[in-house]
């Protein structure tokens, strides 16, 4: 069987300086994340408290058609709740009124913060002590941030889970191991996971979030979690101050990521690895030929990642030992060195790593290096095709099913796709 990948050096020792970028910024809020969250917490309902712009992006993210009822809305901020004129408190106790009377399918309401309500401070964590108070039990009410003051989009989720913490049932010291997938996947790919787990000889596991947010899983001393996501920093901490334990993995991205995940779960549980070799075998090689369909169009292309989504440094470490891709530049809005330190122990010597944004500074190096591919946000995505350069919307990575073995060939399908529409339009 292929053994734990050993740290061989120290995380990123054999990476150039990591450049720290502090500059302008172009990517989504934190409000963006409520698309895959609401989808997937079926008894959730998101209620961001915003401005008409919030509701716009929200219904452009979506893409939600006129007869579609999601699980999220905008609390609209008017003038007069902006200058001050009216009581946004009692307009928000008014909203979430007629918002549970109309569906009384929720369970756990989160109000969102967004740039307006931060910037007029109002205190959405004492409304949702408030309004949890008047509807318990039958309602749950939590609230989070979704602003892009200072955050990325996909941090959004982190405070969205982050906030679930408190609310796992504490078990027993004397509870049996449990193990947690903490990280918001689609559905299939979970389920492919549990059956996965399953079969290796672990049956206790929990899913944060899990699709019913009514059903949370608990936490003790005896939990191990497995970060499905590298953006997941609050939640992570605010696991382990419950006394949960962090298992050290590289992220399940291509056959190398998703093998040493497992393992790394089956070694924590104490499973025997030929046991685990048998088992994963199988999904090993049918992963590889799907990955090998790609490997002629991408070898030897060089890619360049701006800093977008937190999955820069995965995918990176993906593409170079997986696909024989040659990494530019991989930039990343935040490098959680804890996190990511598997990660970069198995990236290429040398590749140059960044840490923040300066995005003028970026695209300068990215037309200085003509990169056969950019991963970059819808925003510099246009521009950088007017000038003949190929990209890929980073956004598109986060919203797409690409996590463990039988994703793998469509992730490497995502990345091969601008290649082919590229090498088609030149003939």
């Amino acid at each position: 069987m292929n053994a734990p990948l050993p740290l061989a050096k120290e995380p990123g020792g054999d990476c150039a300086p990591v450049l720290k970028e502090r500059g302008q910024r172009e990517v989504f809020c934190g409000l963006t994340g409520i698309i895959w969250l609401h989808r997937k917490m079926q008894d959730a309902f998101f209620l961001v408290v915003g401005s008409r712009t919030c509701a716009h992006l929200m219904q452009s993210a979506a893409g939600v058609m006129i007869f579609a009822e999601p699980r999220f809305a905008t609390a609209i901020m008017e003038e007069r709740d902006l200058a001050g004129l009216a009581d946004a408190n009692d307009e928000l106790d008014r909203i979430v009124e007629q918002l549970l009377a109309r569906r009384p399918d929720i369970k756990t309401l989160f109000l969102v913060g967004s740039c307006p309500s931060e910037v007029i401070k109002l205190d959405l964590a004492k409304a949702a002590q408030r309004l949890g108070g008047k509807h318990a039990p039958q309602v749950r009410v939590l609230n989070y941030s979704g602003s892009g003051i200072e955050t990325t989009f996909t941090q959004g989720e982190d405070a969205c889970l982050a906030s679930l913490v408190p609310e796992m049932p504490a078990l027993p010291e004397d509870a049996p191991a449990n193990l947690l997938i903490v990280g918001s996947l689609p559905d299939i790919v979970e389920d492919q996971f549990l059956r996965l787990f399953d079969q290796l000889g672990i049956a206790n596991v929990g899913s944060l979030p899990e699709r019913a947010v009514s059903q949370l899983p608990g936490i003790g001393n005896n939990t191990r979690y497995l970060l499905a996501q590298p953006f997941l920093g609050d939640t992570a901490q605010a696991l382990e101050g419950r006394g949960a334990q962090r298992i050290e993995a590289l992220f399940p991205f291509g056959v190398e990521g998703t093998t040493d995940w497992l393992q790394a779960a089956a070694e924590a549980f104490g499973i025997d690895s030929a046991h685990v070799a048998s088992i994963l075998s199988p999904f090993q090689e049918r992963a590889r030929k799907a990955i090998a369909h790609q490997r002629e169009r991408l070898e030897g292309r060089s890619i360049f990642f701006m800093p977008d989504s937190q999955l820069e440094v995965p995918l990176a470490r993906f593409l170079a030992n997986e696909l024989g891709m040659v990494l530019t530049e991989v930039g990343t809005p935040y490098l959680h060195h804890n996190h990511l330190a598997r990660e970069l122990a198995a990236m290429p010597a040398g590749v140059q790593l960044s840490e923040g944004q300066d995005v003028d500074k970026q695209l300068d190096r990215v037309r200085e290096t003509k990169p056969d591919l950019t991963v970059c946000g819808l925003g510099l995505a246009n521009p950088l095709e007017t000038e003949g350069l190929p990209t890929k919307w980073a956004i598109e990575l986060v919203f797409s099913p690409i996590h463990g073995f039988d994703q793998a060939g469509d992730l490497a399908e995502l990345f091969a796709r601008p290649l082919r529409r590229r090498d088609v339009l030149r003939v």
